[in-house]
């Protein structure tokens, strides 16, 4: 019996931002080919692949890729995984575009594990007084209308409270990861 492949997106944290964690994209291609994974793509240079696998391909994936990532190139990033299905699913689940927000002010944060309800229900909403945050499943639908680099909603605040880890996307790239991911 063959295994059924399916499309799938990564999302690496901190890979070319700020000179740091180099990474290049015709490499990180390489290195997720051999994990099992075919077609692989990259949008942008900062860590985003959309490709086709075995689902026990992609759920190895993490693991895989982040230690090759390591060996070639001496930095671990955090690394996680979504089908085009669920892709599809959080495109379609945004609370803030229901709600007529403008989507250039939207983010999403992908997380590696879901959080339980008691870390979710701890979450301060009035910490960064004028965002919104959002949490459905294994994202967090944020919505910064001054800009991210003035909200205290960040990776590292989102992963002490959640003890998982996450990492952002504006919505322009979520919709191309979703297509390129089609």
């Amino acid at each position: 019996m063959v295994a059924r492949m399916t499309a799938y997106v990564a999302l690496l944290r901190g890979i070319n931002v700020g000179g740091n964690n180099i990474l290049p994209m015709k490499q990180l291609v390489e290195l997720c080919t051999r994990t099992g994974a075919t077609n692989v793509r990259t949008y942008i240079q900062s860590g985003n692949l959309a490709f086709h696998a075995t689902a026990a391909v992609a759920k190895q994936l993490p693991q895989k890729l982040g230690a090759a990532i390591e060996r070639a190139f001496g930095f671990k990033p955090p690394l996680t995984v979504r089908s085009a299905a669920e892709i599809d699913a959080i495109t379609a689940d945004n609370p803030y575009l229901a709600a007529g927000i403008d989507a250039n002010l939207l983010h999403v944060a992908f997380l590696a594990d879901r959080p339980t309800a008691g870390a979710i229900a701890s979450l301060d909403p009035k910490l960064s007084p004028e965002d919104q945050f959002t949490v459905i499943g294994r994202e967090i639908y944020l919505h910064y209308p001054n800009g991210v680099g003035k909200s205290k909603l960040t990776n590292a605040h989102f992963d002490r409270a959640l003890a998982t880890i996450c990492t952002v996307r504006n919505w322009r790239t979520v919709l191309a990861l979703r297509d390129l991911a089609r």
